[in-house]
């Protein structure tokens, strides 16, 4: 009997051990991520870091999560939620060649239109393509011009709140009709639309057709006809692209293209509604949190640790989008933003996330494994990137660890 009772003794005492070593560990864990965060010329005050544990939601690390900070280009990950939702995975963008006018035999009675309607990887190949087809359908000779229609957008270039030195730099000038990012072979255009023209009515001449008139920008009438067409690569596809290299110029056509097919407009302002809108439906937590253009370059943008990391959860937890969200991110040691940090095992190949860098903010979320979901931002006046980013690799390596500790 009494060999019995230490057995059960021994039992109670084990299974009240458990949670305590449990804390001990979770304690060691936020100690060492703690020790990680810390750098020099980083601020403190001005950083911001939260690890959740991605299939409970608990809480395993916290400092300054909801501190409105500037997120650089982790702003691109509340753009790839709003345009996988809003758009679908499967959405291909058109551009079109009209005919404003009529067709008599092998002549085109009118102006030839190409429109955009906010592609941003169409190609000068496709341009050719479009040029072809027109001459497919028979037509030699276009008594009119060649007009660029950029009209699915506003006509506004940069976002809100950049500085001057981004445009073109940073980003192509924005329009819905954009051929080779605005590339004209030696500069890069502030006039999209009508180099776009311009293409086209080459690529006419090369294809057989003669015209008359000259490229200029215009309007398609309601009475134009499509005489050919073509289609991006799939949302899905645009997304990964912005993603896993920060592009900035796909990340605020994506928005605006929200903006023209589910909110009230072309503009960044009419996306940032149907985003806000979808995230707050979501339950992601949106206070602090401030949107001002897509890509993250915008000095008045601001997002919380908290709330980036729930927005990736959410989007993990999502059977539509997962599948789409992680081929999007960057991998540690080996692709996109990446390829060239973390380069070192654990977190090489675990470690999943979107990068940020600006002069005044350095910013990485993401996910280690199928353990962790995590945000780091830091800010500052401005910020030491090179200080801050090995930060957060030495972050992310902690959790790496954790994670392979934890795997069965």
């Amino acid at each position: 009997m009494r060999v019995r009772s230490l057995a059960v003794a021994a039992a109670v005492l084990a299974l009240l051990l458990v949670p305590a070593a449990e804390a001990g560990s979770r304690d060691a864990l936020q100690q060492q991520l703690a020790a990680a965060l810390r750098a020099r010329h980083v601020s403190p005050s001005q950083t911001g870091a939260i690890v959740l544990d991605l299939r409970t939601g608990q809480t395993l690390f916290a400092e300054h999560t909801g501190l409105a900070l500037r997120p650089a280009s982790n702003e691109k990950l509340a753009t790839t939620y709003a345009a996988l939702t809003a758009l679908g995975p499967s959405f291909r963008i058109e551009t079109d060649a009209l005919g404003d006018g009529t067709q008599d035999g092998a002549t085109w009675q009118g102006d030839l239109v190409l429109k955009g309607y906010g592609d941003p990887s169409l190609s000068g190949a496709e341009v050719d393509s479009l040029a072809r087809q027109v001459a497919a359908a028979g037509i030699r000779h276009v008594t009119g011009r060649i007009l660029g229609d950029e009209t699915w957008f506003d006509t506004r270039r940069t976002g809100a709140g950049w500085k001057a030195q981004f445009y073109l730099h940073e980003s192509p000038a924005l329009s819905a009709l954009i051929v080779n990012r605005g590339w004209t072979g030696r500069v890069e255009t502030g006039n999209p639309a009508l180099y776009a023209a311009q293409l086209f009515r080459l690529d006419l001449r090369r294809a057989g057709v003669t015209v008359h008139g000259a490229a200029a920008v215009g309007v398609a009438s309601e009475d134009a006809v499509q005489l050919a067409n073509v289609e991006s690569p799939t949302l899905s596809a645009l997304v990964r692209h912005m993603d896993v290299y920060s592009d900035n110029f796909y990340a605020e056509m994506l928005l605006k293209e929200i903006g023209a097919v589910q909110g009230s407009s072309g503009t960044a302002a009419a996306g940032l509604a149907v985003a806000r809108r979808l995230l707050a439906a979501a339950g992601v937590p949106l206070t602090g949190v401030r949107m001002v253009d897509g890509s993250g370059l915008s000095l008045t943008d601001r997002w919380t640790p908290s709330g980036l990391a729930a927005l990736l959860r959410t989007m993990w937890l999502d059977p539509d989008l997962e599948p789409y969200l992680l081929p999007a991110l960057p991998v540690a040691g080996l692709t996109g933003t990446l390829r060239h940090r973390m380069r070192g095992r654990p977190a090489r190949g675990l470690v999943r996330a979107k990068t940020g860098t600006t002069a005044n903010s350095s910013a990485l979320s993401g996910f280690v494994g199928d353990r962790y979901v995590f945000s780091i931002l830091e800010n500052g006046r401005p910020v030491k990137t090179v200080n801050a980013e090995r930060s957060q690799d030495r972050f992310a390596q902690v959790l790496a660890r954790a994670a392979g500790a934890d795997a069965p």
